[in-house]
């Protein structure tokens, strides 16, 4: 379960809208992009990985139905960051502030937002390192708070704004959301499978 980058002119030089249509041409393919403007083709998520990142992403859906204080996404989601990548999250919340200045145009492509809150599940097949470097540019972006989860090292990674990375060791305990997303509170133990 090899990533792919494509990096190369054509790919380089895509526009946003081009992108777009790359990605729509090509639906059965998990693709993003990163700053460079290479394109990062990813292979399907296995079943037990996907269970882990539903489940994430259920909880956080759950509370912003309840507070309708914004809107939860899931991994099917791409938002264009400043930097011109285009990352999706396993789980994110946008405010409702910040989704209604969207005009209609952008609420229906990849968002030129980014979400205050993601989360990320760690895969058996996903490299931690890259995942870590990618947590660092959803901060760089504007996320107030990143959660990388680790199933395989049992520890949540919290990434916030000019502060140390955070260590939460164990998969048996639950997480409290600060900031826009404060009362949000994800039981680790229910991503397991």
């Amino acid at each position: 379960m090899e990533t792919i980058i494509l990096k190369d002119r054509v790919t380089s030089s895509m526009t946003d809208e081009e992108f777009l249509w790359f990605c729509l041409e090509n639906k059965d393919l998990r693709i993003e992009r990163n700053s460079n403007l290479e394109i990062i083709i990813m292979s399907p998520v296995t079943t037990k990985s996907n269970y882990g990142s539903g489940a994430a992403f259920a909880q956080l859906y759950m509370w912003s139905i309840l507070t309708k204080k914004g809107y939860a996404f899931d991994s099917s989601t791409g938002f264009t960051l400043s930097d011109r990548s285009v990352f999706s999250p396993d789980a994110s919340w946008v405010s409702n502030e910040k989704w209604h200045a969207l005009s209609d145009e952008d609420k229906d492509r990849f968002a030129p937002i980014c979400p205050e809150f993601v989360i990320e599940v760690r895969s058996k097949f996903d490299s931690l390192e890259d995942l870590q470097n990618k947590m660092l540019v959803w901060i760089a972006n504007g996320a107030q708070s990143a959660w990388l989860i680790d199933p395989l090292e049992k520890a949540t990674h919290i990434y916030r704004p000019n502060q140390n990375v955070e260590l939460v060791n164990g998969l048996e305990t639950k997480i409290e959301g600060e900031g826009s997303v404060k009362g949000f509170i994800l039981d680790l133990s229910l991503l397991k499978i």
